[in-house]
């Protein structure tokens, strides 16, 4: 008999799971609440969640609750997480319906006294904060959360929560408190076991901060690479994302000639895609030093690379020092150029060439002036630097100390 209902129930259970339509009505939802256990309730949010039903897999989270009361509480924060953790990830949810219910279901867990569960979802809200671009509000729920955290011993929520504060900092522009939040973050995870998906986060923070903040891009790739194994091994999406950094490093460190080695092999084929061929053809820009063609490239795959706000920005500075090489090179034969037949050789506009030109006279990147009534560049012969005055001065210090020792010397023997 008992046998017989299970069988039933498991019916009952692949019938719904294997709907063709692939639409939940509200009754299927609570149906799944009351009848199916953990695992089966989280296939029905995995399957609501291919299909985009996002209204179908937040009345599954309200209408599970009764039955959390009959699970252990490390079970219900499991199930409870991962559903808002499927919901939360759902292209057609917005903004302003997660942050509903993450409200919704920390005030839950508050009522029901779930303290580890609440401090997950605050965890995942802050996140959210960080992800909506709201900075103020993830450091606000952060740091009030880092508080509670450390009187405990979750530590992987901890390095969780302090890794969110360190990007936030670094949206924010406030590297030193980034770094701090990371290594902070580091140094807890050091004292645990560190699942692959954390440890390649870890590994991509510490990457973006070693170029962002010092342009060690050697170091800033050798993180981008384990954070790229790291995410590899899990088929996590955000492989992806590294490598576009990892090939960003290569460009920046100036080999972007080893940017097709890097994509010729099994790298390339499993990852491909616009992202990536938008950076093989910035590196292809990079070694021939075509601004003009890196133009082209930044206007062709505009979605693909000003949506990453990291790669923009350093794109940015690669386009500047293009700019400046190509500028040098032109003018490298003359004494006295027209600033309009420099901007007509490097297929610019006027304005930009001379701006760019008299910032690097400031950054005295060579001597010259600009004659705004000429339109002209007058270029001047690079000036040495006589250093006889320096020698002499050297030669006097050095023969005061001999004399000094001889007196010392003289002194001793009378």
């Amino acid at each position: 008999m008992a046998a017989a209902m299970e069988f039933d129930r498991t019916q009952s259970f692949q019938s719904l799971k294997e709907q063709t339509s692939g639409q939940f009505t509200s009754l299927d939802a609570q149906d799944a609440a009351e009848n199916f256990n953990e695992h089966e309730i989280i296939d029905i949010g995995r399957n609501l969640q291919k299909t985009g039903n996002a209204q179908e897999l937040s009345a599954l989270i309200q209408r599970v609750r009764p039955y959390l009361k009959e699970l252990s509480k490390a079970k219900a924060a499991k199930l409870v997480r991962t559903l808002v953790d499927l919901f939360l990830d759902m292209e057609k949810t917005t903004d302003a319906l997660a942050v509903q219910l993450c409200h919704e279901c920390i005030e839950w867990a508050k009522d029901e006294k779930r303290t580890f569960l609440r401090q997950a979802l605050e965890a995942r809200l802050t996140a959210l904060h960080f992800e909506r671009g709201t900075y103020q509000e993830a450091l606000k729920q952060g740091s009030a959360l880092l508080k509670e955290l450390k009187k405990l011993d979750d530590k992987q929520l901890l390095v969780e929560v302090q890794l969110t504060e360190s990007k936030t900092y670094h949206a924010l522009g406030n590297l030193q408190k980034s770094k701090a939040s990371l290594t902070s973050a580091r140094t807890t995870a050091n004292s645990m076991y560190c699942p692959p998906k954390m440890q390649a986060s870890l590994d991509l923070q510490s990457g973006i901060l070693n170029a962002a903040e010092e342009k060690d891009w050697k170091t800033a790739y050798s993180y981008l690479y384990e954070a790229f194994e790291g995410y590899d091994s899990i088929d996590n999406k955000k492989a992806t994302t590294t490598l576009k950094y990892m090939l960003l490093c290569k460009v920046m460190l100036g080999v972007p000639d080893e940017v097709h080695t890097l994509l010729s092999g099994k790298l390339g084929l499993k990852y491909q895609g616009r992202e990536i061929e938008a950076m093989r053809n910035v590196a292809k820009a990079s070694q021939e030093r075509s601004i003009s063609k890196l133009k082209e490239i930044l206007i062709d795959f505009d979605k693909e690379l000003h949506a990453d706000k990291i790669i923009e920005a350093h794109l940015d500075k690669l386009y500047d020092n293009l700019l400046e090489k190509n500028l040098l090179r032109i003018i490298e034969p003359f004494s006295r150029v027209q600033v309009q037949h420099i901007a007509t050789l490097i297929k610019l506009p006027l304005e930009i060439v001379e701006k760019k030109l008299s910032q690097m006279i400031l950054d005295k990147k060579f001597d010259g002036i600009l004659s705004q009534g000429e339109g002209a560049l007058i270029l001047f012969d690079e000036s040495k630097t006589d250093k006889t005055y320096e020698t002499t001065l050297e030669v006097i210090a050095s023969m005061s100390e001999v004399v000094d020792g001889l007196y010392q010397k003289a002194k001793q023997l009378t």
